[in-house]
């Protein structure tokens, strides 16, 4: 057996476009759009946008993004000014309890990305 890719649907949230536009913004390249998914892309990675809203799964939903230069993608953060763009939350990069540094980004729906260098 071998697996090739794992694919998480994200929800979206209340705000479907906007939660698109937040991802482009973030650096992920749009691939496939419809009213009800959109695909993104980044390098070998790719997620599924769901256009779903549920608020409960969206609270406790977290995905882990592994990058090879974290202060890259913080000083991306930091430029595109997606905070106050989309009044999101995150916090720069830490050591975790786990071992890896991270970024805490939590995106328009209430997604925690767990940004992991």
């Amino acid at each position: 057996m071998k697996a090739m890719k794992l694919r998480p649907f994200i929800p979206s949230g209340t705000d479907y476009p906007r939660a698109v536009q937040f991802y482009i913004d973030l650096g992920f390249e749009k691939v496939y759009y419809s009213d009800e998914l959109t695909i993104f892309k980044f390098d070998d990675i790719e997620f599924h946008l769901q256009n779903y809203q549920n608020t409960e799964l969206q609270h406790n939903y977290m995905v882990e993004l592994c990058v090879q230069d974290l202060d890259a993608w913080w000083q991306h953060i930091q430029d595109s000014e997606l905070v106050n763009k989309y009044d999101i939350r995150v916090k720069p990069p830490q050591i975790q309890p786990y071992g890896k540094r991270a970024i805490h980004l939590i995106d328009t729906a209430g997604v925690l990305w767990h940004i992991t260098e």
